[in-house]
C-alpha cells in the first residue's frame, strides 16, 4: 500500500508533459499524490492505487499545472528608471540613453550605493509578487555592480532571497553586462578582471549557478565573450547569453558553440543561428516585456524556432530599465499578442522549457512522478485562460515542494 503525505483529488491536471496526446497533457478527474516534497503518483482518480494519505484535499474541479518558472530576471537592483521610460516615450532611443550615462549605468550607480539590506527588501517584494502569480522558481542575475564587491553582494542577496522566501532561486553572474567607468575604453581588460577575479571568487563562495553575458554593440562582442565562457567552462559552470537583441552580433552561434543553457532575446537571430541553437539543444528564451518597453518592431524568429524544433521559453526579464514586468502570466499574454505564440506554447514556455533553460528539466517543469511537487492551483476554466486574461489574478493556491505557500 502506498503511503503519501498529501493527496489532491477532483483536479483537472495539465501535466505539460512533452509528447502527450494534447498540448497540455490533460488528465480530467485527476489526482496527485505527494510524498517527501515530490510527486509520488499522478493520474486519473479512478485509477488510484491502494493507498493511505495523511491528508486528502479535494480541489473541486480546479485546474492544476506545474508551478511557473521565471528563467530570466534582474530582480536585485537599486533605484528605478522611470525617467528613462518617459524619455523613450518622447522618442529617445535606448542606445542614446546608454551613451549619455543612463541605461544600465544608471542602475549600476544606484545599486553600488545600496546596502545589502536595501537590495534584499526591495527585491523580496518583487519576488513575493511573482509567487503570488504562480512562480516557485526564479532565476536572478547580477550585473548591476560591475565591480567585485557589488557583484558579490547582489549574488549574496539573491541566495538570501531563496532562503527567506522558500522559493528556488537560481543565481547567474552577469558581470559582463556593460563596461564600468573604471574600465572605460578597455572592455578586454574588464572582461579579464571578471574572468580572473570576480568569477572565481563567486564560484568559490558558492554564489553562482551559471554565467551570462550581454552580446551586443553597446556591450561585448561574441569574440570577447568567448574568453569568459572558456573560463566558466574551466570552473564547471554552464553559460547563458543575452543574444541578438538589437542587432545580429553572432550571439546565437556563440551560445550554441558553448552548449549554453539558453540564448535570450533573439530578435535579430538569423536562420543559421537558429539551426545552431537546435543542434546544441539550447533553449530560446523570449522576453516580450523588453520588446514592448523598448518599442521594438522586429519580432524574434518564432517561425524558424518552430521549424527547427528549438524549445521556446518565456520570462519576465524583470528589470528597472527595459522590462519593468513582474508577472509571468502577463509575459504569457504579451507573448501571444506580440509574437503569435499559442496559449499552449506560452504555458510550456514558463514550465517545462523554462526548467530546461535553467538545467532543471529532470526535477521540475511537468507534473510527473519523481519530480518536485511545485504545483500551481488555478481558478480558471481552461489553461488557455492564463494567456487570455490580462491583469486578472487567477491563482488559487501554490504548493512548493508539497507545502502550501499561498
Amino acid at each position: 500500500m502506498d503511503r503519501w503525505d498529501l493527496l489532491l483529488t477532483d483536479a483537472r491536471v495539465a501535466t505539460m508533459r512533452a509528447g502527450a496526446t494534447d498540448p497540455y497533457g490533460v488528465i480530467d478527474g485527476g489526482a496527485l499524490a505527494i510524498r517527501d516534497g515530490e510527486i509520488a503518483w499522478v493520474g486519473p482518480g479512478a485509477a488510484l492505487p491502494s493507498h493511505r494519505a495523511e491528508e486528502v484535499r479535494s480541489l473541486d474541479g480546479r485546474w492544476v499545472t506545474p508551478a511557473l518558472i521565471d528563467c530570466h530576471t534582474h530582480l536585485v537592483f537599486g533605484g528605478d528608471r522611470g525617467s528613462e521610460f518617459e524619455a523613450r516615450l518622447g522618442g529617445v532611443r535606448y542606445e542614446e540613453l546608454a551613451a549619455s550615462g543612463g541605461g544600465i549605468m544608471a542602475t549600476v550607480r544606484a545599486t553600488r550605493a545600496a546596502s545589502a539590506e536595501e537590495l534584499f527588501r526591495s527585491a523580496l517584494g518583487r519576488l513575493e509578487a511573482m509567487a503570488g502569480e504562480g512562480a516557485a522558481t526564479v532565476e536572478i542575475k547580477s550585473g548591476y555592480g560591475l565591480d567585485l564587491e557589488t557583484e558579490l553582494r547582489m549574488l549574496e542577496v539573491a541566495r538570501r532571497l531563496g532562503r527567506a522566501s522558500g522559493l528556488t532561486v537560481r543565481t547567474t553572474l552577469l558581470a559582463a553586462h556593460a563596461v564600468p567607468p573604471e574600465f572605460e575604453g578597455r572592455p578586454d581588460d574588464y572582461l579579464a578582471f571578471v574572468g580572473d577575479e570576480v568569477l572565481p571568487r563567486a564560484a568559490g563562495e558558492g554564489l553562482v549557478d551559471a554565467v551570462d553575458g550581454y552580446c551586443e554593440t553597446v556591450a561585448f562582442s561574441a569574440v570577447q565573450l568567448a574568453g569568459l565562457f572558456e573560463r566558466a567552462r574551466e570552473l564547471g559552470l554552464p553559460v547563458k547569453l543575452h543574444a541578438d537583441q538589437l542587432s545580429d552580433g553572432g550571439g546565437a552561434a556563440l551560445a550554441a558553440r558553448f552548449g549554453a543553457l539558453s540564448a535570450d532575446h533573439l530578435e535579430y537571430t538569423p536562420e543559421a543561428g537558429i539551426e545552431a541553437l537546435a543542434g546544441a539543444g539550447t533553449v530560446a528564451v523570449l522576453l516580450p516585456g523588453a520588446f514592448l518597453t523598448l518599442g521594438q518592431s522586429q519580432r524574434p524568429p518564432v517561425g524558424a524556432l518552430r521549424r527547427h524544433g528549438v524549445p521556446v521559453a518565456l520570462a519576465t526579464d524583470c528589470n528597472p530599465g527595459t522590462s519593468p514586468l513582474g508577472s509571468l502570466p502577463e509575459a504569457m499574454a504579451l507573448a501571444a499578442r506580440l509574437y503569435g505564440l499559442t496559449p499552449a506554447e506560452c504555458l510550456a514556455g514558463v514550465t517545462r522549457h523554462a526548467a530546461r533553460a535553467l538545467g532543471l528539466q529532470h526535477d521540475r517543469g511537468t507534473l510527473e512522478a519523481g519530480k518536485r511537487a511545485d504545483i500551481a492551483i488555478w481558478d480558471i476554466g481552461h489553461p488557455r485562460d492564463l494567456t487570455y486574461w490580462l491583469g486578472r489574478r487567477q491563482l488559487a493556491g501554490l504548493l512548493v515542494a508539497g507545502q502550501d505557500r499561498s
